[in-house]
């Protein structure tokens, strides 16, 4: 799968963790195609690596989803979606893999 709505953007921690932050603000006719891509994301983790547990925890990896309505400019509606996923070395690497063409 593709990913049309998110880009993400990686860092790299100090702990051989990194994380992967993307958002993607949309007209309300969007947003359902945005959360297909979150949960897209979100099951392939899970199915990977198993349920979401913070790296300090002893997981593999933790994600945090907002979710704002806001106007643009015009004053028309969007729905703003902030996906931030944190993991493991092993994590990252299958995460670049697998979504390498959606990273900034």
């Amino acid at each position: 799968m593709n990913l049309q709505f998110l880009l993400f953007e990686h860092s790299e921690g100090g702990d051989d963790t990194g994380l992967f932050e993307a958002m993607a603000a949309v007209r309300p006719a969007q947003a359902a195609a945005v959360e297909a891509e979150i949960a897209a994301v979100l099951d392939w983790a899970s199915a990977h690596f198993g349920a979401p547990v913070p790296v300090e925890d002893g997981g593999d990896w933790h994600a945090e989803l907002q979710r704002s309505e806001e106007a643009d400019g015009s004053g028309a509606p969007r729905q703003v979606f902030s996906l931030s996923l944190a993991g493991s070395a092993a994590f990252c690497a299958a995460f670049q893999s697998r979504f390498g063409d959606a990273l900034a």
